[in-house]
């Protein structure tokens, strides 16, 4: 059982797995989270409030930086810890990911997390439209040709509000009138999850016994056809919303065009549609009988209805 675990980050997701981590652990564990210095030393008060709350979690701050950290200076800092959780996105800058498993295996680190929340990039393989799906393909490879540390893949889909961020276009509600787009065709099923149920539902799986090793475990909000959103939505608002289909070979054209566009990336491998969506039945939350929040519930939280 981890005594002892560090989180790279409190973004989102770092903020609800932290929160999801202190409520539950057992009592001997502790918890710490790994934070540039600048944040930690950050004069803002909407910081000073956050790192006030992590604190009252019992969490500790440790101040450090993956990009201006050599892979040995990270492996010092990590050492102490038996498990290492990676919240630290793409944001983070390429390459920052295969850095952090390296610093972890060299540290000896008992377990490791590493930031693979996403789709399911073995099925995807290498040399799709996202090249930055192969560094997590890297990393894979770079955990399975070992055996001293032991590692979990949590697999979660997309987080549910990227599906309605306006520039990733599959749900536009800045339009007039509002519009939901197939990537791919109607048919083609996307995987969604809250960053709070990935926090959750990580912690379940990290204290979970028999202990979890080695393995790639996947998790659901919901699995949805792109035609069951565009109803779900229009349902929702109450409101008659546009419809567009925009087919994969659409995608891949636009992507050619613009060829380091992230979100064309990003597009055109979800309109490929494999490797994006999986089954409830095949996810650990389902096993276990664990609630989690769904598109509906999550839009009547964060959407005003007759937008």
């Amino acid at each position: 059982m981890a005594s002892n675990i560090l989180v790279l980050g409190a973004g989102e997701l770092g903020l609800s797995m932290l929160s999801a981590l202190a409520y539950k652990k057992p009592a001997h564990t502790k918890v710490t989270v790994f934070l540039r210095p600048d944040t930690i030393k950050s004069p803002s008060a909407a910081k000073a409030t956050e790192h006030a709350h992590l604190r009252s979690l019992n969490i500790s701050l440790l101040a450090g930086d993956i990009a201006t950290s050599s892979i040995s200076e990270l492996a010092i800092q990590f050492k102490p810890y038996d498990l290492v959780i990676s919240c630290l996105g793409y944001a983070s800058g390429p390459g920052s990911q295969i850095k952090i498993a390296q610093a972890v295996l060299q540290a000896g680190v008992e377990r490791f997390i590493p930031w693979q929340f996403g789709i399911d990039y073995d099925l995807i393989g290498r040399g799709s439209a996202q090249d930055l799906f192969d560094e997590q393909l890297d990393i894979r490879d770079l955990l399975r040709a070992q055996e001293k540390t032991e590692w979990i893949i949590v697999s979660t889909g997309l987080f549910t509000s990227f599906l309605f961020e306006s520039f990733f276009g599959v749900v536009d509600l800045t339009a007039t009138p509002s519009v939901v787009r197939a990537l791919g065709s109607w048919d083609e099923q996307v995987t969604v999850t809250t960053p709070e149920d990935i926090g959750r539902l990580t912690a379940e799986i990290v204290f979970t016994e028999p202990r979890v090793r080695n393995e790639v475990v996947f998790i659901a909000g919901e699995t949805i056809s792109y035609r069951a959103l565009a109803n779900l939505v229009e349902e929702v608002l109450g409101t008659e919303i546009r419809r567009e289909e925009w087919s994969s070979d659409m995608m891949k054209e636009s992507l050619r065009k613009d060829p380091e566009d992230v979100v064309k990336k990003y597009r055109a491998v979800f309109a490929a549609g494999k490797g994006v969506a999986w089954g409830m039945e095949k996810t650990f939350n389902f096993k276990k009988g664990i609630q989690v929040e769904d598109i509906r519930s999550w839009m009547h939280k964060n959407v005003r209805k007759g937008k």
